[in-house]
């Protein structure tokens, strides 16, 4: 108990010539440490002096683990978004205006279904599964996807306030039909799939937006979309 109590007061003292060991004292050896390890004592070229360890037990482990919110928000960060989940081919993502303009004129006599969403819209995350479902088993129409928290000026200037919303499009016809639903609505959404999906030759160029529409964007200082004028023959 004495010897431990020296350690604890830092009282150990150094190396003496061999032979010159007190009474009540730590005895040394010069070139060696006898080190006390569950009652015995061993040697060990440490510190020059010795030491005594008493028997150490096992360390409680706290169960209260708390998780580091740095690592949480990695995970979290990692997480795949609602609107990113069953994704088919034929479904791609507007990033711009002007991809937006030019999905549509490019599309050629392809049906294209417009689908505006928010992230924090419920009817639209409940009714993205069965969209994606509806991709899957038509992969001749083109779905553009148009993410409402990172367009709302697009979405202002063509229109559209009322999430899920779709725009059916269609070569030289142009804009074909707009309208909501939800699950509850989704046989709308099927019979304008139904109505429209059948091949039609349609003549002259494909039209897209509207004018009107393409005006209000490059009307838009928000928006980096240039308006191409069209040629335009004289009679």
């Amino acid at each position: 108990m004495a010897t431990v109590q020296a350690v604890a007061k830092g009282s150990v003292e150094s190396p003496r010539p061999r032979g010159s060991r007190t009474a009540g004292s730590l005895g040394c050896r010069s070139g060696a440490v006898a080190v006390r390890v569950g009652g015995s004592w061993r040697k060990s070229p440490f510190l020059g002096g010795r030491l005594a360890v008493g028997p150490r037990g096992p360390r409680a482990v706290s169960r209260n683990l708390v998780a580091s919110p740095v690592l949480m928000n990695l995970a979290f960060a990692k997480a795949t978004k609602w609107w990113e989940k069953g994704l088919q081919p034929n479904m791609l993502e507007i990033e711009t205006a002007q991809d937006l303009v030019d999905s549509l004129t490019n599309s050629g006599d392809k049906l294209l279904v417009v689908v505006f969403f928010s992230p924090g819209c419920a009817g639209c995350h409940a009714l993205h599964p069965k969209i994606c479902q509806l991709a899957e088993r038509n992969p001749d129409v083109q779905f553009l996807q148009v993410n409402y928290e990172e367009h709302k000026s697009m979405c202002y200037s063509l229109h559209v306030h009322v999430f899920p919303f779709f725009r059916f499009y269609r070569g030289a016809q142009g804009r074909l039909c707009s309208f909501s639903c939800t699950n509850a609505t989704i046989k709308k959404f099927k019979d304008a799939l139904a109505k429209h999906k059948p091949g039609r030759c349609s003549l002259g160029p494909t039209k897209g937006l509207e004018e009107s529409e393409l005006l209000a964007l490059a009307a838009n200082k928000d928006l980096q979309f240039h308006l191409y004028q069209r040629a335009r023959t004289g009679s």
